[in-house]
């Protein structure tokens, strides 16, 4: 018979047969007894205390972003476990891989409105994979090891355990065996070798083939396959926000990316293609625009892993479910070498207007006051080609986005989906705890980065080497831009009187500077890149600094604004 053990003491070692090497999280009543187990396995691996629960599961999901990795984080029951549900939504809609265990109030509790009891599983369970409650020590590793083969296999999602206390003190043995799936749940669908051949004849004989790739691409780990079907094919491909990285944007291939404030000719020429190839991306509004008025010119192709994205907001004329590594390669074989000079020359002549009307103004500005575009410009000078880019949700973030230059995968961390204000600094630091000789550049904005500003404790504590840049209007800038633009310039509560962002990251023991003349940005940037630790750079720019093009909600795409 094999010696007892706590409950608690099971699921720390499930964690290290799972390969977990760092968890995420903030403790508390009903998650002690691990927190407890964890002391005896600090050699083994490692916990991250962050200052807000939020924290914790944002820095696990910009861990999981940026290794490929299952994401972990814990806290306590109640408020602990509910200050996690923002971040799950987030990685719920964003394909990010994460194990949330929770602690719960004991067993013979449940129901009785106990101290901090709250019915979590009923609460995530719509932003969640898969959640489950845990009564019984027995159940603890069988839960975990299922837990960690959903939130990685097929589409990654967030997965929850609740466990309650009473089967984290209980004794048990630890029989951990590793889910290698189940019946319910099918992660691998064989590739149907007639809609290849269908996708195929389509392409072979378009005369204005245009691809679309998203973060299918990376998650599928299909970034070759997606270069050589681009480099035989000969076809513009553009990406989506989360895609970014997928393909270097020095392919000769790249036209730019796609949605409400990505590049002119990507969004215009959609409805000039006459084949659509969508690959490992999902149709989302802020690409499609008026869904009414979008590629209905064009046969669409779509390749895509999750049944449930096709043909949910396009039709697709050619659905290829199936693995994107696999489905992309079988493509390449199938299709004819081409050249597509002529189209390839609209998107050139067209990203040439963007640059004449509002790449110039953005990134070499004649007026007195700073852009964020010429910010992100300087920092393309000094960066590394692997650098990775954090950004919050807001003007900043697609500032930022349009004008870094990504060239390896998993270089962009960002909230999709949800446009999670406050996601960025936490996420930053999950990014660089994986990773502490890897440049991680975090771009924020005044408003954003006050939602979890704490998380600066949590850097200082790790020193963890984070660049973070704030970009400073003193205004909710993208609310502002819509009151501006939609609300005649009725400036309803977006306004930010801001505290003292260089005292404040000071107090924390992090070395920052202000940057309010051009002069004076070059030199700082420089300075921040080069610094060995965490570093905070705030850049006061123009309070009605906005982002061009733009496509507003419920327009099509052929109606991109260039101001």
């Amino acid at each position: 018979m094999k010696d007892l053990i706590r409950g608690a003491d099971i699921v720390v070692r499930s964690l290290i047969a799972e390969q977990a090497e760092l968890i995420f999280g903030y403790p508390g009543g009903a998650i002690m007894p691990v927190y407890d187990a964890l002391y005896d396995y600090h050699d083994q691996i490692k916990h991250v205390l962050t200052r807000h629960e939020q924290g914790a599961i944002h820095a696990a999901q910009g861990y999981a972003r940026v290794s490929g990795k299952v994401g972990v984080c814990l806290a306590t029951s109640g408020p602990g476990a509910t200050n996690l549900i923002t971040g799950l939504a987030d990685a719920q809609i964003d394909s990010t891989p994460l194990v949330c265990i929770t602690g719960q109030v004991a067993a013979h509790l449940l129901g009785t409105d106990a101290f901090q009891e709250t019915d979590v599983v009923g609460i995530s369970m719509p932003g969640t994979k898969w959640n489950i409650q845990v009564r019984r020590v027995e159940d603890i590793a069988p839960a975990i090891a299922k837990g960690f083969y959903i939130a990685r296999s097929g589409r990654p999602g967030p997965v929850l355990i609740d466990i309650t206390k009473n089967a984290q003190v209980d004794f048990g043995e630890f029989n951990y065996t590793p889910c290698l799936g189940f019946r319910s749940y099918k992660t691998h669908h064989p590739v149907d070798l007639s809609s290849i051949q269908q996708a195929a004849d389509l392409i072979n004989q378009a005369e204005r083939p245009y691809l679309l790739f998203g973060q299918g691409v990376v998650l599928g780990k299909a970034e070759a396959e997606l270069k050589f079907f681009l480099d035989k094919s000969g076809i513009p491909a553009a990406s989506t926000l989360l895609g970014s990285g997928a393909l270097s944007e020095e392919h000769p291939n790249f036209v730019g990316k796609l949605g409400m404030h990505g590049n002119y000719a990507p969004n215009l020429l959609t409805n000039q293609c006459d084949v659509l190839i969508a690959v490992g991306m999902r149709f989302d509004d802020r690409v499609t625009g008026d869904l009414k008025r979008y590629a209905k010119q064009a046969k669409v192709i779509h390749l895509e892993l999750d049944p449930a994205e096709i043909n949910k907001n396009v039709k697709a004329t050619v659905a290829v479910q199936g693995d994107c590594r696999e489905s992309l390669a079988m493509l390449t074989d199938s299709i004819q070498a081409k050249k597509h000079g002529d189209w390839m020359a609209k998107f050139r002549e067209l990203e040439q207007l963007e640059k004449s009307s509002v790449v110039q103004h953005d990134l070499t500005p004649t007026k007195t006051g700073l852009t964020m575009g010429e910010v992100i410009h300087q920092i393309n000078q000094y960066k590394a080609d692997d650098a990775v880019l954090v950004t919050d949700v807001g003007q900043h973030q697609m500032i930022a986005w349009r004008y870094f230059n990504y060239k390896k995968p998993r270089t962009q961390v960002t909230s999709g989906g949800l446009g999670t204000m406050g996601f960025a600094l936490p996420a930053a630091l999950g990014a660089q705890l994986h990773d502490y000789s890897r440049q991680v550049i975090c771009v924020a904005g005044d408003g954003g980065i006050q939602m979890t500003i704490q998380e600066l404790g949590t850097i200082k504590q790790t020193k963890a080497p984070v660049k973070i840049v704030l970009l400073n209007n003193n205004y909710l800038g993208m609310v502002r831009q819509w009151q501006q633009m939609f609300f005649d310039k009725r400036y309803s509560f977006t306004e930010l009187d801001n505290p003292d962002f260089v005292k404040l990251s000071e107090a924390y023991g992090i070395k920052a500077q202000k940057v309010v003349e051009r002069g004076d940005l070059k030199e700082a940037i420089e300075d921040m890149l080069i610094h060995d630790g965490p570093y905070f750079l705030e850049v006061v720019v123009e309070k009605e600094d906005n982002v061009f093009p733009m496509i507003a909600t419920g327009c099509s795409v052929e109606e991109v604004r260039l101001s």
